[in-house]
């Protein structure tokens, strides 16, 4: 039986028609600049950060969003910012147990075509178009990684933060795969690829896996310490109409 031919929507079809115009591509430049501009300024004063990864799935009363929930909190009583993707399930956890913890907790959300709305517990928030943007700044400002279970998305965030570990775009920066229940089976894997030779020893030192949240902190801490120096906040210029 002849399979069915798919139908293309119309929005699909600018992905088949190759280069665009030259005024399309400098729009999207610009769309890029100003995204990151965007970013850089609302997020210029808020660290030094841990990140979070998990997914949005999971509600209030679920044992992920309850974990993530301690974590926002133990991060705010080291005294770092906690950052996440500012929406749903394990993110607003997390910003919700530093945020009732009086600890500064900040998002870096996206907009999606279903509208993920951005969760209330945060200090200072920003919504962006384009996942790549948002990447790099959930990187930028922190100096660790929380990774709680997830889905596709929170994969794909943590292996390129592992992939730009590797590569020493950034450097020693400690991954933290809180779970042991939902991540010991890609831990094997990562054995497996060890043993077939994709990836190295060393890379998988980058990985502390546990169930323990203060555990997770104090690896966190030694890491950072061993590899670190954290620098104060910077200060606002009023005159570049910056603010906290």
């Amino acid at each position: 039986m002849t399979e069915p031919v798919k139908i293309l929507n119309p929005s699909e079809y600018q992905y088949l028609e190759g280069p665009k115009s030259r005024t399309t591509e400098l729009r999207f430049v610009w769309g890029v600049f100003w995204q990151f501009l965007k970013g850089l300024r609302a997020l210029h004063f808020v660290g030094p950060c841990i990140t979070v990864f998990g997914s949005a799935r999971f509600r209030e009363g679920h044992p992920y969003y309850e974990k993530a929930r301690e974590v926002g909190k133990a991060i705010a009583a080291s005294g770092f910012t906690t950052m996440t993707g500012g929406g749903p399930g394990i993110m607003e956890a997390a910003n919700r147990g530093a945020y009732e913890h009086s600890g500064r907790s900040v998002g870096v959300n996206i907009q999606l075509p279903h509208e993920q709305f951005p969760n209330p517990y945060m200090h200072k928030h920003i919504t962006l178009k384009y996942f790549f943007v948002r990447k790099v700044l959930l990187l930028k400002y922190s100096y660790a990684f929380i990774v709680l279970p997830g889905g596709w998305g929170t994969m794909d965030e943590m292996f390129e933060t592992l992939t730009l570990v590797q590569t020493g775009v950034i450097h020693d920066f400690p991954v933290v795969l809180l779970g042991t229940d939902y991540y010991s089976a890609l831990m094997e894997y990562l054995h497996f690829m060890e043993a077939q030779g994709t990836i190295s020893p060393e890379d998988l030192k980058l990985i502390k896996l546990t169930d323990d949240i203060g555990e997770a902190m104090d690896h966190i801490r030694a890491f950072i310490l061993d590899n670190y120096e954290v620098k104060n906040k910077r200060h606002p210029l009023w005159w570049l109409l910056e603010r906290e």
